[in-house]
């Protein structure tokens, strides 16, 4: 069974840092995209940053220029550097994973319908 498990997550002051791994275990998809969401209390679930095994990266307008996703090889942890941080990334902050970049990067990286894998989140708390 594919399971993701998020940490790191935390309360900072705002301009403050924080990074986010998403720990992957039990899939070996040659073909994959992960992501970063995020949901605050009363918001919709929102794609925040993806990286695909193709190696291409993908942001909210939101986070660009403060937020980095990375991955260490494929099919391994991921993670969310995010710099910067202000009140309104205040969030859990979920992460996602799936098989066939070509399929989710046609249809939207950030998009939670693309995905049928998730971790069960992490508090991030900006004030």
């Amino acid at each position: 069974d594919v399971q993701l498990v998020e940490s790191g997550g935390g309360s900072v002051q705002t301009g403050g840092s924080l990074r986010l791994s998403c720990t992957a275990s039990g899939y070996t998809y040659s073909s994959y995209c992960m992501a970063w969401f995020r949901q605050a209390p009363g918001q919709v679930r929102e794609g925040v940053a993806g990286i695909c095994s193709d190696g291409t990266t993908h942001y909210a307008d939101s986070v660009k220029g403060r937020f980095t996703v990375s991955q260490e090889s494929a099919n391994t942890n991921m993670h969310l550097q995010m710099n910067d941080l202000k009140p309104e990334d205040t969030a859990i902050y979920y992460c996602a994973a799936d098989r066939d970049s070509a399929a989710i990067q046609t249809f939207g990286v950030l998009r939670t319908d693309q995905y049928n894998f998730w971790g069960q989140g992490t508090q991030v708390t900006v004030s």
